[in-house]
């Protein structure tokens, strides 16, 4: 990666390569229920533009630019009132689309007034979360046909959990095939893992794996053989555009998950996971009676606050060296020392800095996934901004259903591509929420 490049994929704001880019997908923003009716309203960031989300007395989600379109006062300090937000400075009054409804301090015109109107952008509902659309087209796209994202809320969990680094960065840790073994795991044993058990790839730390651009994004596969090469073990995971991914974290038929990778500005990302309450866990071996990866299911939040950067913060962060215990790291009882997966990776990749300097890396045969989305990534957004292509995905939003990640075994006579392709076909697909 170049100067160019780096400067290119990092950067989200306003005029930016991967700002523009990012911002003619729909955002998955907040959760419904941080936005309750006629509550105050919540200061929202994304692609390092500051915003404003609340929620109606009829129950309509609105997100604005901050500013008050008349002095530019902050209308997160607007009073949320019979369907409208009404600027504390003047009194000027918004509804959810951003459309004036009244200028208290002025002489009634019903022209001036109908020409006003806050910064809005398109919102929808749907699955428990709000998302919003922050292109200038008139027409927003076609929802994405992210499985994951379309199930019932009832059938659906949604955590969110900010990371305090380029959302670069923490993508690629999702992509990185060869850190599991090491970082979440490295305290196991070969022979503590049954032949055939989904962590069964770790055995070995060199890993093989195919990697494809795909109409999604990106696709690898990696493999081992077992059962005396009678048979192949695969692990399969995606990039998908412009900033998701899936991870193999399950059986391949049943693991419907997609984890978005939110850029709130350049040096914060919010982690936002969606998974199937159906999709099964695997049993991790023990050690020592200790889950090597850690024994916390969940890290630990800190209160919200209304800062712009304010929501769901978690515990263990760099002030606190993410809560590292040195004793359980040297005695084996924990690889990295860090008691939680997501904890581990979230260290990692903070601890690179706010941005990496990716200048100084030396890219090797594991990191093919990582060197290859990148490209992926650069291009589609160039294609954008150069010769007015389509992103992937907008005009065509069911190609996303061909991306499913997860582990499966194969007889070895079977080919890469057959064996994802028959994989897919025959995946359990749950009853999606078509709203």
């Amino acid at each position: 990666m170049n100067e160019l490049d780096k400067e290119e994929i990092t950067r989200v704001g306003p005029g930016t390569l991967m700002g523009n880019f990012m911002r003619q997908y729909w955002i998955p923003a907040l959760k419904s229920t941080e936005l309750i009716a006629d509550a105050p309203p919540t200061r929202l960031k994304l692609f390092n533009e500051k915003l404003i989300a609340f929620r109606d007395s009829s129950g309509r989600p609105g997100i604005f630019n901050h500013e008050c379109p008349h002095r530019c006062a902050s209308l997160f300090l607007g009073r949320n009132e019979k369907d409208g937000l009404r600027c504390i400075y003047h009194g000027w009054k918004f509804d959810v689309n951003g459309q004036c409804l009244d200028m208290p301090n002025v002489s009634p015109n019903p022209n001036i007034q109908s020409k006003i109107k806050a910064k809005a952008y398109k919102v929808l509902e749907r699955s428990g979360v709000i998302w919003v659309y922050l292109g200038e087209s008139k027409t927003p796209p076609l929802f994405p046909e992210i499985e994951a994202t379309l199930l019932p809320e009832s059938e659906l969990v949604v955590d969110f959990m900010l990371r305090k680094c380029n959302w670069l960065q923490a993508l690629d840790g999702e992509i990185d095939t060869s850190h599991i073994g090491f970082l979440h795991w490295g305290c196991l044993d070969a022979q503590d893992i049954p032949e055939g058990h989904p962590l069964e790839h770790i055995k070995d730390a060199i890993p093989q794996y195919h990697v494809c651009e795909t109409e999604w994004g990106t696709h690898y596969s990696a493999y081992r053989f077992i059962n005396g090469e009678k048979e192949i073990y695969w692990r399969s995971a995606n990039f998908l555009y412009p900033f998701w991914t899936q991870t193999p974290q399950g059986e391949f038929a049943s693991n419907v998950n997609a984890r978005a990778w939110v850029p709130l500005d350049d040096e914060n990302t919010m982690f936002i996971y969606f998974r199937w309450t159906k999709r099964p866990n695997y049993q991790i071996p023990l050690k020592n009676g200790l889950a090597p990866g850690g024994n916390k299911p969940m890290p630990e939040y800190i209160d919200n606050s209304t800062d712009w950067l304010g929501r769901w913060r978690l515990k263990a962060d760099a002030s606190n060296d993410w809560l590292i215990d040195r004793y359980a790291q040297s005695s084996g009882l924990i690889f990295s020392g860090i008691d939680n997966i997501h904890l581990q990776d979230q260290a990692v990749t903070e601890s690179m800095g706010a941005i990496a300097n990716q200048l100084n890396e030396h890219l090797v045969s594991a990191d093919l996934m990582i060197a290859k989305t990148r490209k992926v990534i650069l291009k589609a957004a160039r294609d954008f901004r150069d010769h007015g292509k389509t992103p992937p995905g907008l005009e065509h939003p069911e190609v996303f259903m061909g991306a499913r990640s997860g582990y499966f075994i194969t007889p070895p006579t079977i080919t890469w591509g057959q064996a994802y392709k028959d994989q897919v076909q025959t995946a359990i697909r749950p009853k999606l929420d078509n709203k």
